[in-house]
């Protein structure tokens, strides 16, 4: 399994909506610019964060996206599975069909283990948290 740029965008977007939470909306630029994400790609990723409830979108003059729910409660996980879908180490794990063995598969159980510890460690921590972190590394360079 490897993360889609569509992936690591759509966290950088989430990050950048936690860090200005207080200020509500952000335009599809401003997300551009800031994150150095291409505006287009962005257009693509904004519509699947929003069919899986993370932000909302707002038209007009003052419109842009904002956070569907408090950053305390959205993990770097759902973030992932928004633009990616379901995560797995092996086709296995998400289509039984798959595998073509019958029997039990000899390396079935490491892949279960990896998953799960893979997941509890993208639901470790919420968007807000990593927000926070970054911005104080960020003040720590300047």
């Amino acid at each position: 399994m490897q993360l889609t740029l569509a992936g690591e965008y759509a966290i950088r977007t989430m990050i950048h909506l936690a860090e200005n939470e207080s200020r509500g909306t952000a335009t599809i630029f401003e997300i551009s610019e800031t994150q150095e994400i291409p505006e287009m790609f962005l257009r693509k990723i904004v519509p699947l964060l929003s069919s899986a409830g993370l932000i909302k979108t707002k038209k007009g003059k003052k419109g842009g996206v904002f956070l569907a729910k408090n950053s305390d409660s959205i993990t770097p996980l759902e973030i992932i599975q928004a633009v990616e879908g379901p995560i797995a180490l092996n086709k296995c794990l998400i289509d039984k069909e798959f595998c073509t063995d019958v029997r039990w598969c000899s390396v079935h159980t490491i892949w279960c283990e990896l998953l799960i510890d893979m997941k509890k460690k993208l639901s470790s921590k919420s968007i807000k948290q990593i927000a926070m972190e970054s911005f104080q590394r960020r003040n720590s360079l300047k």
